[in-house]
């Protein structure tokens, strides 16, 4: 029992670090995250946020999308490290489960209020392994 709660946690994690890789790629390669307007896309190189002038809002953009992309990343790479390898390490701790369901269910909350479809579904599955895993560790005896 407690083995399929760290593949379940595994899955969930492996499905957020696939999401964050493809989102890095689409961030550095391609237009995907482009505007279609050509018009915005030059005003947001030429223009600062109200912040600071010594960065563009493209340039925040970008530097933004890479940053998402790295933190759904790190959750996936950590949180599949600790399924697999330090299982026991993981569901001993109830910081890190809540600290995992939390992340996922804010990127959930993004993802439906902010995003598109494929994001936020993934997402919603990477939750609903995640809170599989919880609920098959709290059954076990």
């Amino acid at each position: 029992m407690v083995a399929l709660a760290n593949l379940l946690v595994a899955a969930s994690a492996l499905v957020i670090l696939l999401l964050g890789l493809a989102h890095l790629l689409f961030t550095f390669r391609g237009t995907k995250l482009h505007p279609r307007d050509a018009a915005l896309e030059a005003s947001m190189k030429s223009v600062s946020p109200v912040l600071i002038r010594q960065t563009t809002m493209w340039k925040a953009w970008i530097g933004f999308n890479a940053s998402h992309s790295g933190g759904a990343i790190l959750f996936g790479l950590v949180f599949g490290y600790l399924a697999l390898v330090q299982g026991a390490l993981l569901f001993q701790s109830a910081f890190l489960l809540s600290l995992g369901l939390i992340f996922l269910v804010s990127y959930m909350a993004l993802g439906k209020l902010y995003w598109f479809s494929i994001p936020f579904r993934g997402i919603t599955l990477s939750t609903a392994l995640y809170v599989a895993a919880l609920a098959i560790h709290a059954a076990a005896p």
